[in-house]
């Protein structure tokens, strides 16, 4: 306890650092008041039914802070930007030209790809906002838009996607933590209350308690496993050779590299639930023309991918993908084995160059596997559990708590190596 107050009594006498957490507190405050400005026209009891019977949108809204809910103009949240960013990246795999402008280029390189992330944000947004729009007319929770109060609501929902991703970046140049990744936090303790507020279904139903004892017990379970999970780590040993310079020994010590088992932390959940999105909105927008052969097509994808058991499967094929995917991108095995050679380091047992490379990038595949498949149980925890037993509150699962748990770890992570860096 004395440590904890005497940490926190730095970081109020300390200027700079006070400064970032309030500076991430009033976007944070920006950002729930853009959720809570509605766009005009909305059957707000048809909405709450739709959002109840529908699992993926139901967590999409908890994604966007609530503004789905209230179908704000911050109603598509960051997703636009996050899908945006996946194609980006998928484009420095394919494309040696975008990649050599990250690794080459510098400074300017990611400038550069930062900008075509933006610009890359304002067609997915009208796409997702039209899709979004048509849907939520099908459903009779918006009236009938014509043309320019359609062009209208896509402009407000498109502005409001752009103002959460500008509010983002800031967050992350001038804060401290991910932006993008404290956005959707606090959309998603922002929605905590109202889902206990559900309950209340106890005491209208006393038969019911044994079976939220045992969500809550498995609540319990996620919550150690998310943070055993998130801590673990395979020491890998490194030994310096010895060398001698002017009559003095150098090296001879050992060390190790931290591997962590879930290197990719909240990031393939996070790109799974913009890409589940993007082909329900597409699928939605073109059952909006007049094409019958195509509207009819488009409807039945979009049931499909309405499906609990489709949606849950392919939430989690793709959250196992987006790990390998993430893990590949930013973890290069090449690199690290040349540094370890430029630094007289070896690993014990493995000859340096191509046999540490090889050695390094299995180790790695073998942790991802285990962190691609927590990670893939982890999310569909809970749509399979609300599938079981239609209790919504259970979207405040296995996801939500991955994502809250790896954010708030960061952070303190982060602050106490501003307060380390302030001692030294």
């Amino acid at each position: 306890m004395d440590k904890f107050l005497q940490k926190l009594k730095h970081i109020l006498t300390d200027k700079s650092l006070r400064n970032k957490i309030l500076f991430v507190l009033g976007a944070l405050v920006a950002f729930r008041l853009l959720a809570n400005i509605p766009i005009p026209g909305v059957d707000q009891v048809m909405l709450d039914q739709f959002l109840n019977n529908n699992q993926f949108f139901g967590l999409l809204s908890m994604f966007s802070g609530g503004g789905l809910a209230t179908l704000s103009i911050a109603m598509l949240g960051v997703s636009p930007y996050i899908t945006s960013s996946i194609i980006m990246q998928l484009s420095t795999m394919m494309s040696p030209r975008m990649k050599a402008m990250i690794s080459e280029s510098g400074d300017v390189g990611r400038k550069k790809f930062s900008f075509y992330t933006r610009v890359l944000t304002v067609p997915l947004a009208v796409i997702e906002g039209f899709g979004f729009l048509a849907l939520l007319q099908k459903e009779g929770i918006v009236g009938q838009l014509g043309g320019l109060s359609l062009i209208a609501n896509v402009a407000i929902i498109l502005a409001g996607s752009m103002i959460l991703m500008w509010i983002g970046e800031l967050v992350s140049e001038f804060g401290i933590g991910n932006g993008v990744s404290l956005i959707i936090f606090a959309g998603i303790v922002a929605s905590i209350p109202q889902a206990f507020g559900q309950l209340q279904y106890i005491y209208t139903d006393a038969s019911q308690i044994p079976l939220f004892a045992i969500m809550f017990l498995i609540g319990l379970a996620s919550i150690i496993g998310v943070v055993f999970m998130t801590e673990a780590e395979r020491p890998v040993p490194v030994t310096y050779a010895k060398q001698v310079r002017g009559g003095k020994i150098y090296g001879g010590s050992s060390t190790y590299l931290p591997f962590r088992l879930n290197q990719a932390g909240v990031i393939p959940i996070i790109f799974a639930l913009s890409i589940l999105l993007l082909p329900q909105m597409v699928f939605n927008m073109l059952a909006y023309l007049g094409n019958p052969m195509i509207a009819s097509a488009s409807s039945v994808l979009a049931s499909l991918m309405q499906n609990p058991w489709i949606y849950s499967a392919l939430y989690f094929i793709l959250v196992f993908f987006f790990t390998y995917f993430y893990t590949a991108v930013t973890f290069d095995p090449k690199s690290i084995s040349e540094n370890l050679q430029k630094g007289g380091a070896f690993i014990p047992g493995v000859r340096p160059g191509d046999p540490t490379t090889d050695h390094l990038a299995k180790m790695v595949s073998r942790l991802t596997l285990v962190g691609a498949l927590f990670l893939g149980l982890i999310a569909v925890l809970p749509p399979v559990l609300q599938a079981i037993t239609s209790i919504q509150i259970l979207t405040i699962g296995g996801t939500s708590l991955l994502i809250v748990v790896q954010v708030v770890i960061d952070i303190i992570k982060k602050v106490d190596a501003q307060l380390a860096m302030r001692e030294y």
